[in-house]
């Protein structure tokens, strides 16, 4: 029987949003302090619930808006929800924005071993995989470069060659493969899919339907923060077109 690493449980996810048109903060807490700021609620996830198997990889698709990154956000611990509960039976390694973790102003080299450090990997162990991210980013002389000066492209490379290094139990991954050229885009596939077959759970957002059949084993739809439909890639992903 296989074991439950993921479950989310009645997730829903309000916020509250400024319905005043404020243009400075000289406004704001004016409008703050004689108590007339006026606020909106927006459900961006409405009882939201399933679970995820080891080793499976589930896929995440809807259009803009739906929910997904907020769910992923929430399911890597980034989010608390209004209501409901998350739980995660491993070590979770998001790559939801690039950059997240990094800090601009130190060169790669030192981005490894802070991010490292924020994924929960000692120092000893970084040193091991150094040479094995270094080169798995094909950054080479740029690893000593301040990732101010990295194009986006340089940045995903850094980014997903840590995760993809480290080998997470689980990777939670929001349009990364999207980034960067189409050769290193290739390669990032691959080693996702060598994740995959070591065990290790996925959970993966993109807008290629293609990339969400090719590697999913099971779809979330979501739509307008709701589940729309959860099951076997192709069925979903073919609802989903029409």
């Amino acid at each position: 029987m296989s074991e439950k690493i993921i479950e989310v449980s009645d997730v829903t996810m309000h916020f509250r949003m400024n319905n005043d048109k404020i243009l400075s903060l000289k406004e704001f807490v004016t409008t703050a302090l004689t108590g007339r700021l006026a606020y909106k609620e927006f459900t961006a996830l409405e009882h939201i619930s399933f679970s995820v198997q080891k080793g499976e990889t589930l896929g995440l698709i809807g259009r803009n808006g739906a929910g997904k990154s907020t769910l992923l956000k929430i399911i890597s611990g980034i989010l608390k929800p209004t209501e409901g509960s998350v739980s995660c039976r491993g070590n979770v390694v998001p790559m939801l924005e690039l950059g997240a973790g990094f800090d601009m102003d130190l060169t790669g080299r030192e981005n490894i071993f802070l991010n490292g450090a924020i994924l929960g990997y000692d120092e000893t162990f970084l040193l091991e995989k150094y040479n094995e991210v270094v080169d798995f980013s094909e950054l080479g002389q740029f690893i000593e470069t301040p990732i101010r000066n990295y194009s986006s492209g340089m940045l995903a490379r850094l980014a997903f060659s840590i995760a993809a290094v480290v080998d997470p139990e689980i990777l939670i991954v929001d349009e990364i493969l999207a980034v960067g050229d189409s050769a290193f885009q290739e390669k990032s596939k691959a080693r996702m899919l060598d994740l995959m077959g070591g065990g290790t759970t996925v959970l993966f957002v993109s807008h290629s339907i293609e990339q969400i059949r090719e590697m999913c084993s099971r779809v979330l739809w979501l739509e307008h923060g709701a589940a729309k439909m959860l099951g076997d890639p192709e069925e979903v992903c073919s609802c989903y077109e029409l």
